[in-house]
């Protein structure tokens, strides 16, 4: 079952546009940043933006660094809303469950399907993103934002790994909403509309003063804090808070998923 949902999101052509686009949107502003030579002043635009025309390398965080407030969310919900509610809407969702599949079966299918979407295309922006911003900008030792000596080689790339695996991480926290809400409704459009609407509710909270009692609980709260994996030290606390805080969301969605998922009458 697992192999056949993999089969299916290989062979679609929704999955490799929407990875295109994604990893295309950093090459633009890439392309933009060499020919126009007007990069952000510091502190200002997304994360690293300021520093990618002095080294390409850091280009990686910058590209994740656009694509995760908005685009990326997206994209993620898009693939896992239309996860169970695509099923039900063509009619196939009444098939497979006659079949000797399993409701469980099923639903951890389709969330590993959504859990290699995330990390394809989370690699895809890092790796074409360091391709480009290697070419366009060249290459130097990795500066810290806290300042002290640049990080060799090795700790810089395994710096870039982990903060695109906290990421991927924090994609899944959105995978997981859309799931939950594609088990609710046959129309993969409103069950991405719906975890859009969580996670857009959860950033405009997050930027009111009256709402600081409940932004630590926010799922879009810690998502740039793999900032904090580039300064020396590293900055630790919001690093785990960030990725605790995603398992939390992660666990209770997918076992409300599951729970509504084994009840629910499916009459398409």
């Amino acid at each position: 079952m697992i192999v056949t949902e993999l089969r299916q999101l290989a062979r679609r052509p929704r999955t490799w546009l929407s990875i295109g686009l994604l990893a295309g949107l950093p090459t633009l502003v890439a392309i933009f940043l060499a020919t126009s030579d007007l990069a952000p002043r510091p502190g200002t635009g997304p994360a690293f933006l300021s520093q990618v025309t002095s080294n390409g390398a850091l280009y990686p965080a910058a590209a994740l660094a656009i694509v995760l407030p908005l685009f990326l969310p997206i994209a993620v919900a898009v693939v896992a809303g239309d996860a169970v509610a695509g099923e039900a809407q063509q009619g196939t969702l009444r098939y497979l469950l006659v079949r000797p599949v399993g409701r469980t079966r099923l639903l951890v299918a389709k969330l590993v399907s959504v859990i290699v979407y995330v990390l394809v295309a989370v690699a895809a922006v890092g790796g074409i993103a360091y391709v480009v911003g290697t070419r366009l900008f060249g290459t130097a030792p990795l500066p810290t934002l806290s300042g002290g000596e640049p990080l060799t080689p090795r700790e810089a790339a395994f710096r870039m790994v982990v903060a695109a695996l906290f990421v991927a991480v924090s994609m899944l926290g959105v995978g997981a909403f859309a799931l939950f809400f594609s088990t609710l409704t046959d129309s993969p459009l409103a069950a991405t509309l719906g975890a859009l609407a969580v996670l857009v509710t959860s950033q405009v909270l997050d930027l009111l003063e009256a709402a600081g009692s409940v932004r630590p609980y926010l799922p879009t709260h810690y998502w740039l804090a793999f900032v904090d994996l580039f300064r020396n030290p590293v900055l630790w606390r919001d690093i785990e808070r960030g990725l605790a805080l995603q398992g939390v969301y992660v666990g209770v969605l997918l076992l409300a998923s599951w729970a509504h998922f084994q009840t629910k009458d499916v009459v398409s």
